[in-house]
C-alpha cells in the first residue's frame, strides 16, 4: 500500500529530468550549428530573417517592441514574483504547490537556457537588430523560453481553476503570448527560426517536468484537515484501478474517515463488471471488503451502506448510478477519468480528492437520470449523454493508448477520421407525438449539456429539469462545420429555453434542438451508439425516458449548474447527514 508520503515523493523525482533536458537541448544546438546547418530547412533560415527585416512597418515594430518588453528578464521576474505572492496570499487557502510550480518552472527554464548557451555559441541573424543584443548565444531564445514558462504556467493554473467560456478565453490568450513573442523575436532580427522553436520546446518541456514533479502534491496539501465527524457510518468505494492510483485512493480513504465513514468497503471495477460488484453492498447481501483500504468493522453480516463513492470516469459513474438510482443512498463522485463530464457539469472541482472533500461538506441533491433501451440493449440508465452516429464512432475508434497519454484530446484525433462519414436517415418521436423524419451526422440525448472546456452542446440541458434535451448535428461541408462550431463556441448555458417538444434550429440548420421526457429514435441502418462514453453495439433503435430526481448526488453547497442553484425536486435540499432516512423511505 502506498502511503501519502510516498505518493507525494515519487512524482518529485521528475525534477531529475531537467539535467537530461539541458543535455538534449545543448546537443540539438550543436547539431543546428554544425552538421545540419547547411541542410534544409536550416539553410533557409537567413532568407526568413531577411524577408521579415525587409517588410518591417512602424505599426508592427511598435507592437513587437511591446512584446519584447513583455518577455524581457525584468518583466518575467517581476510578474513571476507577483503571481507567486498572489497564490500564497489567497485568503484561507494559500496555494503553496502551485506557487512553487510557477516559480520553479521559470527558474528551471532559465537555468537550462544559461547552461545551453555555455555550450552552444551561435551568432545572431545578419540583419539590422531592433533590440540590444545581450552577451549570450542566439540559441535558444531566452525571451521565448521565459514567456513559455511563465505564461504557459499561468495557463496551466487557469485551466485547473476556471470553467466554461472564461476558461477557454483565458487559457487561449495566455498560450498566444509565447507564440507572439516568438514572432516578435524573429521580426526584430534577434533570433533564427530554429532558436525560437527550441525556445518554445524548452519552456514547454520545463512545464511538463516541473508539473509532473509538483502539481500532484497540490492534490493532497491544499486545505486544512477537516475534523472527524461524530458517529460511525459505512461507505462503499468503487474504484477504477487504472484511473485511480494508490496515492489518490489513500487520500480518499483519509477524507472519508475524517467525515465519519469509519467502515469502508473497497471494490475494484473489471471489464466484465464496471460497477465493481456494487449491488450486494446496496441490499445488504453477503460481500467481502476488498481494495486498497483495510476493512474496518464487521465483515458479516453486511449492512447496507450509507454512501457510495465512485472513483473513476463517466463510464464507471454511469454503471454505479444505474444501481444506486431509486435507493435513496447518496452517491459521491471522485472524477478520475478521461472526460469527467458529469462532475464538470455539476460544478465539482476537477481534482479528485478536492471534489470528494467539497461534496461531503455539502448536500445530497436529487437529480434526474435517463433510462434507455434499444435493440440488443438491456434497459439501463445514463447520467450524461447517449448518442448515435458521429459521436459514437468517435468514441468507438479513439485509441486507448492515446486516451491514456492525451486524455480527452484523443477523441479530437478520432473525430477527424469521421468528418466525412455519410449522413444517417432517422425518425425522432417526442413524447409519443408524430415521427419527424430527418437526416443527420449524429444525434445526442443529454441529461447535462456541456462538453470539455464548457462547450455547450445542449445549452438548455439541466440534470434537475425533469426532461431530456436532444440535438441533431447535420453540417453541410466546411462552412456547415464552421457555422456549428462558431455557434457552440459563442453560446453560454442557461439562455433561451425551448418549451415542451417545440423544435428549433441554429447555425443555418446545422443544429436542431428538441426537448421531451421521452425520445424514440429509429435509424434506417444500424448506427454506432454510445452511452456516457461507453461504446454500445450498433443498432437501429434507441428509446430514452427521464427519471426525475431518482439519483441523489453529493454536491458542494450551494451548488450551481448554469445560472440557477440546484435544489433537487420540489426545491428540496437533502443534507448528507439525513440520507439514511431517505434511503429507508425509498425502500
Amino acid at each position: 500500500m502506498t502511503n501519502a508520503h510516498d505518493a507525494g515523493a515519487r512524482p518529485g523525482r521528475a525534477l531529475l529530468l531537467l539535467p537530461v533536458q539541458a543535455v538534449l537541448v545543448a546537443a540539438l544546438g550543436l547539431l543546428v550549428t554544425g552538421p545540419l546547418a547547411h541542410h534544409w530547412p536550416l539553410s533557409a533560415e537567413d532568407d526568413v530573417n531577411r524577408a521579415l527585416a525587409d517588410g518591417r512597418a512602424p505599426s508592427a515594430t511598435s507592437l513587437t517592441d511591446w512584446l519584447s518588453l513583455v518577455a524581457d528578464t525584468q518583466t518575467v521576474i517581476g510578474l513571476t514574483l507577483l503571481c507567486v505572492l498572489g497564490l500564497l496570499l489567497v485568503p484561507r487557502a494559500p496555494r503553496w504547490w502551485e506557487a512553487g510550480f510557477l516559480a520553479v518552472s521559470v527558474a528551471a527554464q532559465s537555468a537550462v537556457f544559461l547552461l545551453v548557451t555555455l555550450v552552444v555559441n551561435r551568432d545572431r541573424p545578419d540583419v539590422p537588430h531592433l533590440d540590444g543584443a545581450p552577451p549570450t548565444s542566439s540559441f535558444p531564445s531566452g525571451h521565448v523560453g521565459a514567456s513559455a514558462a511563465l505564461y504557459g504556467g499561468l495557463a496551466v493554473l487557469a485551466a485547473r481553476h476556471l470553467r466554461g467560456v472564461w476558461r477557454n478565453l483565458v487559457v487561449g490568450l495566455l498560450l498566444l503570448v509565447p507564440l507572439a513573442v516568438a514572432f516578435s523575436r524573429l521580426y526584430r532580427g534577434m533570433h533564427h527560426p530554429s532558436d525560437v522553436v527550441v525556445g518554445l520546446l524548452n519552456g514547454a518541456c520545463t512545464l511538463l517536468v516541473v508539473g509532473a514533479a509538483l502539481l500532484p502534491d497540490a492534490r493532497k496539501g491544499g486545505a486544512e484537515p477537516e475534523p472527524a465527524a461524530p458517529g460511525t457510518r459505512r461507505a462503499v468505494v468503487v474504484r477504477h484501478p487504472h484511473a485511480c492510483d494508490d496515492g489518490t485512493a489513500a487520500r480518499v480513504r483519509t477524507v472519508l474517515r475524517r467525515h465519519g465513514y469509519a467502515e469502508q468497503r473497497w471494490t475494484d471495477t473489471t471489464p466484465e463488471d464496471p460497477s465493481g460488484g456494487l449491488a450486494p453492498h446496496l441490499t445488504g447481501a453477503d460481500a467481502d471488503p476488498t481494495g486498497p483500504a483495510e476493512p474496518v468493522g464487521p465483515v458479516e453480516p453486511v449492512e447496507p451502506v450509507d454512501l457510495v463513492v465512485v472513483c473513476g470516469g463517466d463510464g464507471t459513474v454511469r454503471a454505479c448510478a444505474d444501481l444506486v438510482a431509486g435507493t435513496g443512498i447518496p452517491l459521491a463522485i471522485v472524477p478520475c477519468g478521461t472526460g469527467n463530464l458529469l462532475a464538470r457539469n455539476l460544478g465539482l472541482p476537477v481534482e479528485p480528492v478536492a471534489a470528494l472533500r467539497e461534496a461531503l461538506s455539502g448536500r445530497a441533491v436529487g437529480l434526474d437520470v435517463g433510462r434507455i433501451r434499444g435493440d440488443g440493449l438491456a434497459p439501463t440508465r445514463f447520467a450524461v449523454m447517449a448518442g448515435a452516429g458521429f459521436d459514437a464512432a468517435m468514441v468507438r475508434d479513439a485509441s486507448p493508448r492515446l486516451k491514456e497519454r492525451l486524455g480527452w484530446a484523443a477523441y479530437v484525433l478520432s473525430a477527424a477520421r469521421h468528418l466525412r462519414d455519410p449522413r444517417m436517415r432517422l425518425s425522432i418521436r417526442l413524447d409519443g407525438g408524430a415521427p419527424l423524419e430527418r437526416r443527420a451526422r449524429m444525434v445526442v440525448i443529454g441529461n447535462v449539456g456541456s462538453l470539455q472546456g464548457g462547450l455547450p452542446l445542449l445549452p438548455e440541458a439541466r440534470p434537475d429539469s425533469g426532461r431530456l434535451e436532444v440535438v441533431l448535428l447535420d453540417p453541410r461541408g466546411v462552412t456547415g462545420w464552421l457555422a456549428a462550431a462558431g455557434y457552440l463556441a459563442s453560446r453560454a448555458p442557461g439562455r433561451s429555453r425551448a418549451s415542451g417538444t417545440r423544435e428549433r434550429t441554429a447555425a443555418h440548420g446545422a443544429l436542431e434542438y428538441f426537448g421531451a421526457t421521452r425520445v424514440d429514435l429509429r435509424f434506417a441502418r444500424p448506427q454506432p451508439r454510445e452511452l456516457d462514453g461507453d461504446v454500445l453495439p450498433a443498432g437501429t433503435r434507441l428509446t430514452a425516458e427521464v427519471e426525475p430526481g431518482v439519483l441523489r448526488v453529493c454536491l458542494p453547497a450551494p451548488t450551481r449548474i448554469g445560472a440557477q442553484a440546484v435544489s433537487g425536486k420540489d426545491g428540496k435540499e437533502v443534507a448528507e447527514h439525513g440520507h439514511r432516512d431517505a434511503r429507508t423511505a425509498a425502500r
